[in-house]
């Protein structure tokens, strides 16, 4: 009796571990915890881009600090302005004196 009691515990406990495993499975399996699933994944990525592209950003910090000190640039000159042009020429255009600069718009017609 006791072995026909044994047996028959062992077979419901064994039922009862199978259907928590089954239903935990499909449970992981409906629609909502997929889209959890891979919204928790595409965060995990995401930082682990972002600590990845901190990681490069520090080191190419790090390598043109070592470029620099090891040709000796330790300043960057400033660039030059763009919009204005050199003094010489500012001062050679102003200075030159065209025969069209004397004319007016009533003077063309």
């Amino acid at each position: 009796m006791f072995r026909r009691t044994f047996w028959f515990t062992t077979g419901v406990a064994a039922g009862v571990w199978a259907t928590t495993k089954v239903n935990r499975k499909l449970a992981k399996l409906t629609p909502e915890s997929l889209a959890l699933q891979a919204a928790d994944r595409a965060v995990i990525a995401g930082r682990k881009v972002k600590l990845f592209a901190l990681d490069v950003r520090d080191g190419m910090a790090h390598r043109e600090a070592a470029l620099k000190d090891a040709l000796g640039l330790d300043a960057v000159p400033p660039e030059p302005d763009r919009r204005a042009l050199p003094e010489q020429r500012r001062l050679v255009a102003l200075e030159q004196h065209h025969p069209y600069n004397s004319f007016t718009r009533k003077e063309d017609h």
